[in-house]
Order: C-alpha cells, then structure tokens, then sequence
C-alpha cells in the first residue's frame, strides 16, 4: 500500500518534500470520503422513517444505538494501528464502512436499520481514529498547523454528500442504486489514497524529533516531540524496526496519571457536546424542515448542506485562526456563535432563518475536533495514538446519547422545541473550553 522509503529527518528543515505533499492529499481524500460517505444518507432519512413506518423516538433510538458500534471498536483502534499502521486502518475500515452504508439505503425493518448503523459507527470510528492519527504524522513533517484542513475536507464532503443525497431524493432515485454508487466510487478512491500515504511505523516523526533535539542540544521541546518509549508512564518494549513500514505492532501498555485522564475526560466532553450539535444537524435538520414547514426533500436537505458548508469554511480558514487566537478562545467565539444562531432560528422560524442558524452552528464548532484531537496527541505521558483513540471513544457519547433524547422530546413537545438542545450543547462546549491549548508562538512550542 506504501513505498517502503521514509523520509529523512534533515528534509524537515527544507519544508515537506513532495512525498509528504502527496500524503498530505491522500488523507485529506480519506476525511472527504469519510464525510461524503455517510452524509449522502443522512437528507434521505425522511425516507426511510416514512417506509419503515417509524416514530421520531423509534428513529432516535435507532441513531442512538448505532454509535454503540462506535463505542466498542474504538476501544480496538489503537491495538489496530500498531498491528496495522494508522493508514491502512483508515484505508481498510472506510471501505468497510462505505459496505455498511449500502446496508443502510436498503434497510427494511427498525432492526434492520439499527444494526446497520452500529456496523457503520464500527467502521467509521476505527476510520476515524486512524485518519486522524496519520494526518498528525503529516502535521509533524509540516512542522506547522494542518489539521483543521482535513477536517476541512471531511466537511467539503459533508456537504457534498449531502448535495447528492438530497439531489437523489428530489430526482426519486432508488436508495439501493445510490447506496451501491457510494460502494464503488467511495471505495475505489479510498484504495487509491492509500498508496500515497507515509510509509513507516506512526512512531516516525516523533523518534526522528528526538533524534535532532538530542543533536542540537537540551532545547526545550514539547511532549509530541518525545517519542513513545521515552514518555513518562508510556513503557514501551520493542522498536519499531526494519518492519516498522509493514504496521509492525509496538506493544506497550495504557498507564495514565489521573490528571492526564480528566484532562482527556474534559477534552471528551468538549466533543461530546461538539458531537451532539453535528448530530442535530445530521440526524434532525431535515426532518425538521419537513415536519416544521412543509418544504421539499430538496429544500429539506440544505439545512444540514448550510450547517457543513458554513463548517467547511471554518475549517479551511481555522489554522489561520487558531494560529492567531489559539485553540481555547476559537472554540469560545464559536460557542457563542453557535448558541445565537440557533436560538435566532428557533425564536424566528423560517426554512431561510434555519439554514442560517444551522450555518452559525456548523461554524462555531468547526476547530473543535481537530482542536481536541491535537491536544490529546500532544498530551504528555500518552503513548502515540491512545490519547487520540481515548478522546475520540468519549466524543461518540454524543452520537449515542443525544438522538433518543431529542427524539423523545420531539415526540413529546415537537422537533422544532427539542432542538433548544443546541444553544445548550453550545454552553457545555464553553464550560469545558479551558483545557484546550492558548496560542502557540511556534508550531512546537509551548501554549502561550
């Protein structure tokens, strides 16, 4: 899948060599396809709900347990890239997950729907996790911010999916032929990527930073720039090797001070709220154009089209900002952001007031996840990968939790009065915002 020749240390210090560059592309497809996959589903839920005959708070529940998929296998991620390798894990489970969709489009009972969506988060979070991963080793030989634009291009192809599953409703086609399509082409393009992506184990970067600090003296560095075997409370046996390029597994073994676990619980928190309000979007914003004011599928799906369009731009545009503004106070402009969006589309209902509250919702929390994710990688005493994995499990709280909730509320007061839900997601988002990092006078120096 990957060339066997890594790149040297001392090309760092001339910028990212075109093999990096090429990297660089391959995940940013990955975290498109990611997003483009699942998201062409989401403006045909109404479908689906009206064929099988469901209720608001059988539907949620049934999106809720899905994530429980995710749950479980998130537990095995990071055991997966060390036998696999973090691009190979992305590459494999996307492709496994793209079959599940297919599932899904042709799902024909309520238990024949839930068990495809837990098969689908099963898939999507090994996907996740490991695509996440591999693009912090890319951020390493960058030496600089990238993150925000992979989670750039998961939302580019949110959007786009969601411009095609709504398109595919308006025009009437059957969800089987368009389930099948996102097989084929999301599947082929995923297998593509793949053979672009950086060769050798994940532990690359992080040993070949050690090796010129080491070099060039006692400089300070951050703990990302430590490799993993000399973490405190990281023990590792075993080094990467002449097989390193093969995925060969680095055992180790999880040994977490209880500081550095609330802290990762607290970076959980602010994704599990992120989450819930990415969810409302996805699972709740077309049907809520529906059942509120009557439109079209098509007009129905361009709610969550504005909220992952309005995310996107967040996104290409948020290591510029995250640059200037850091981490922390980005994520407390776009709780307020998001908080005034939806309460301004909730107090003045409109199929246009929505899909600008929906829009001010996928922009605040556009940085979160990569924000989350970044702080995690980079927490002292975690071994590569697990803090990644351990914040990106507790994130799938929010797709498991807050569907049958609003479902149930929606069955209780109606959908448009349960979504009051998102200005508070917006108020957890600020309450746990602290413990992201401030700015960074350099890429790898210390929060100021």
């Amino acid at each position: 899948m990957t060339s066997t020749n890594a790149p040297s240390p001392s090309s760092a210090s001339a910028g990212p060599t075109a093999q990096v560059r090429r990297a660089r592309w391959a995940v940013s497809l990955v975290f498109l396809l990611n997003g483009m996959s699942f998201c062409a589903i989401l403006p045909r839920y109404p479908e689906l709900v009206e064929a099988i005959g469901l209720s608001n708070s059988a539907f949620g529940l049934a999106v809720g347990i899905g994530p429980i998929g995710g749950l479980l296998a998130g537990l095995g991620a990071a055991g997966l890239m060390r036998r696999l390798g973090s691009a190979r894990a992305a590459v494999a489970f996307q492709v496994v997950a793209s079959t599940a969709h297919l599932l899904v489009y042709t799902a024909q009972s309520w238990l024949w729907l839930t068990a495809t969506l837990l098969l689908a988060m099963a898939a999507d979070a090994i996907t996740d996790i490991s695509m996440n991963a591999h693009g912090m080793r890319v951020e390493r030989r960058y030496r600089r911010s990238i993150m925000n634009s992979y989670h750039g291009w998961w939302s580019l192809g949110a959007a786009a999916g969601g411009l095609l599953g709504a398109a595919c409703g308006q025009l009437g086609v059957p969800l089987w032929i368009q389930g099948l399509f996102g097989l084929v082409v999301f599947g082929a393009l995923a297998l593509v990527a793949g053979t672009a992506m950086l060769p050798g184990h994940d532990t690359s970067e992080r040993e070949e930073r050690a090796a010129e600090l080491a070099a060039s003296g006692p400089a300070a560095g951050s703990a990302a720039e430590v490799p993993s075997a000399e973490l405190p409370g990281a023990a590792v046996s075993g080094p990467a090797g002449d097989d390193a390029s093969q995925g060969a597994p680095v055992r180790g073994r999880w040994s977490l001070a209880p500081r550095t676990l609330g802290m990762l619980a607290a970076l959980g928190m602010v994704l599990v709220f992120a989450g819930s309000t990415e969810d409302a979007g996805g699972t709740w914003s077309a049907l809520f154009m529906r059942s509120t004011f009557e439109v079209g599928p098509f007009v129905a799906g361009l709610a969550f089209v504005s909220l992952q369009g309005a995310q996107m731009i967040g996104r290409f545009t948020g290591d510029a900002v995250v640059d200037r503004l850091g981490d922390r106070m980005t994520a407390r402009i776009g709780a307020v952001l998001s908080a005034l969006g939806m309460a301004f589309a909730l107090l003045v209902p409109h199929p246009v007031t929505a899909m600008i509250g929906f829009a001010l919702a996928g922009w605040g929390i556009a940085t979160l996840f990569p924000a989350a994710f970044r702080a995690a990688d980079d927490m002292e005493g975690v071994m590569p990968g697990v803090g990644i994995t351990v914040v990106g499990w507790l994130a799938r709280l929010g797709f498991f939790l807050a569907p049958p909730i609003v479902g149930a509320l929606a069955d209780a007061i109606t959908l448009r009065y349960a979504l009051w839900l998102m200005p508070l997601y917006a108020a957890g988002i600020l309450l746990f915002s602290g413990v992201l990092g401030g700015r960074r006078t350099d890429r790898h120096g210390p929060a100021a």
